[in-house]
Order: C-alpha cells, then structure tokens, then sequence
C-alpha cells in the first residue's frame, strides 16, 4: 500500500469514528464547467437577495482560485434525517413548521469542531496545510461533494445518497496533500419528479436547475422584505425554511441518522402554537432559539413568517395576534400584519382597523400593503382624516 493509500484509509477511518456518514476526496480541478454554469446563474438573477453568491464568482467556481496551493479536498456527510415527517407537520395550520436542519444545534458548529479534528490528523500523517469551510468561503459544497463520490446533485440541486438518503449536511477540508481521488457519484434519479412536482411555489424552472427567488427557504430565511405576494398562501404554515423536496425522496428510505447529541432535534422547535410564536419579543426570540440557525436571521423576519402563516391559517382567534402586531416597532412586521388581519377578520372590523392604524403609518411598505389591498377604502380614510 502506497503512503497515499495509507492516508486515504487512515482519514476516512477517523472519519468514521468522528460520526461522519459520507466521506470521499475530489480534485480542485474536477469541475471545469462549474464556473460557466455559476456565472450563467448568476447573470439571470436567479441568486436574489443572496449577493455574496455574486462577489468574486471565479473564486466560488474554482477551488484553486480560492487557494492556488490546494492539491486535494476532502469532503463529509454528515446525515440528519428528521425524526418526523415534516409533511405531516404542515397539516396543522394553527402551528409553525421549522426546516428540519434548524431544528437542532447549529450544524456549521457541529461539523466543524469535527472537521478541525479531522483536518489535525491530516496535517499529523502528512505534514500537510489544510484550510476547514463549513459554509464559511465561498465553496459549492454540493458539486465537490458530488465529485468526490458521496452521492449526486438531484433535479432538486440537493445532494442525493443511494445510502444516505436526502438528509446531508456537508463540509469540505482543502489540503496540500496528494490524496487519491475517489469516483465521481452517478446520476439516480431516473424519471422521478417528485422534489420538482411537490414544490409550492415552482421553484424549480427545470430539473436541476432553482430559481432561488422563488423558493421558500430563500423566501422565508434569506429574503429580508416583505414576502412577494404571489408566494404568500404557497408558504401555508411554514415559519422557517422548507423540506417538501427532500421528504418526498424516494431515496430516503436509506437516511440513518447520527447519533450523537449534539444533532438531537430540540424539543418544542417544530409545530409550535403560531400564538406562542407570535407573542416573542427579541430576547425572548434569542432565548427559544439560541445555538440554533433561527436565531441568525432575527426576530423581524421571522415574526414575518409568523404572520403568513397567521393569514394562512384560517382560525379567527388568531387575528388578535396580527391586530397586535399591527403596532409594532418593525415596518416588516407590521406590514404583514396588514396581511395577516385581512385575511381573517370580517370586512367591517378590518375596514375599521385599517382606517385606525393608517392615520398614523408612515412607513411606505406598510401604506403600500394597506392601498394594495383596499385601494378604495384608503382613499376615503384619507378624506377622512
């Protein structure tokens, strides 16, 4: 066995042990064509508010414009599969659903202490440098990963496993050292369109390709205004992310998950009373969801997606909480509370509720909600006034 062998096999063993469920070495120079397709995304918008994907593309597109002394990469699985179906979740309306993946400790947190473990037993063996990224440089995790054989990119642009299923989150090592390269993952997904059927807002223009403006993980955690309109009743009741086109997989079937604790989903996160949800205030925000990834997009945005689901819910008794809301400090927030009471208030109560709180709106988003919705009562409420 050559010395290269030796430390292929030496890694992947740590790898292992450290619970990591996937494991697999690339070459920087595997995927030439990645650049073209990233800058042909990138030119159509399709990126949205997610700017950073469009600061230095070449850099993103080539792991050795991202380190010119890179020779191989590592890349892990890590397989975190739900511990209930999250399409059941959405059946009840009165609740909010949280993408599986935050429903736990920060996984960037979790991966990379092991990866920085990992990394260290690199740099023991073979004296070599390394450079660790969990979604912290610009890296495409999901072609590499593909590339080093852990699985493929499905028509859903999501990493796929014949053995792991849908539920992987990944990290990737860059090194100096020369590592033997592992087979590139085939393509499984056959005449399936399950992921591309079951999305809720037609997210995918075709298979393998996402329109991430339309996406409701984008929507829901990357997108910081008010949630465009057409895509507001497809959210229904999901307050954080959404996992239809991973569940549906068929590959699933396979997914075992890691039993460390560190991974264990919280309790209380997932199908929590839109009332509870509705009611935090910043700190109280940061305490439900402290060490989770909820926590990094803020209170504002996510009492936003409180408030879509609020109008999606159909349940009256839930108005007070957008009346409430109505007044508070955030133009987001009370934006889509505008939303949220229309949706379930009678017409006379929310005709007299509009006309109360637009006198003293001033916030042009909100304003533009209310004449949006009721152009001709806000014409009299200005007459009115």
């Amino acid at each position: 066995m050559s010395d290269a062998s030796a430390l292929r096999s030496a890694l992947a063993s740590h790898a292992a042990r450290l619970g990591f469920s996937g494991f697999g070495i690339t070459s920087p120079a595997s995927m030439p064509e990645l650049g073209e397709r990233l800058r042909a995304w990138l030119a159509s918008g399709a990126h949205g508010d997610m700017i950073w994907m469009a600061r230095e593309p070449d850099r993103r597109a080539s792991p050795l414009a991202l380190w010119q002394e890179v020779r191989s990469i590592v890349m892990v699985g890590l397989a975190a599969p739900p511990d209930s179906s999250p399409l059941q979740a959405l059946e009840k309306r009165n609740t909010g659903v949280i993408a599986a993946y935050a429903r736990r400790r920060d996984y960037h947190d979790v991966i990379k202490g092991r990866l920085k473990e990992l990394a260290q037993t690199l740099v023991s063996l073979a004296g070599a440098e390394v450079k660790v990224f969990v979604d912290t440089a610009p890296v495409m995790e999901k072609p590499l990963a593909a590339a080093a054989g852990l699985g493929w990119q499905g028509k859903h642009t999501v990493l796929l496993s014949r053995e792991l299923g849908s539920w992987l989150l990944l990290g990737a090592i860059f090194t100096t050292a020369e590592i033997p390269l592992d087979t590139p993952g085939a393509d499984h997904c056959g005449s399936c369109r399950r992921c591309l059927d079951i999305c809720p807002t037609n997210a995918f223009p075709a298979p393998y390709r996402l329109d991430a403006r339309r996406c409701i993980a984008y929507l829901t955690i990357e997108h910081k205004g008010t949630i465009p309109r057409e895509f507001r009743e497809p959210i229904g009741n999901r307050v954080f992310g959404c996992d239809d086109c991973l569940a549906v997989c068929p590959w699933n079937k396979y997914a075992k998950a890691s039993h460390d604790m560190r991974l264990a989903e919280r309790d209380g996160l997932n199908a929590r009373d839109l009332r509870d949800l509705a009611r935090l205030d910043d700190a109280n925000f940061r305490k439900l969801f402290a060490g989770t990834p909820i926590k990094r997009t803020g209170r504002d945005r996510f009492i936003r997606n409180v408030l879509i689901a609020i109008g999606n819910s159909g349940d009256p008794a839930l108005a007070r909480e957008a009346e409430a809301l109505l007044r508070d400090p955030s133009p987001l927030v009370r934006a889509m509370a505008v939303w949220a009471a229309s949706r379930l208030l009678s017409r006379s109560h929310f005709t007299a509720l509009a006309r109360r709180h637009r006198q003293a709106e001033q916030d042009v988003e909100v304003l533009a909600e209310l004449d949006h919705l009721e152009p001709r009562r806000s014409r009299k409420f200005e007459a009115d006034a």
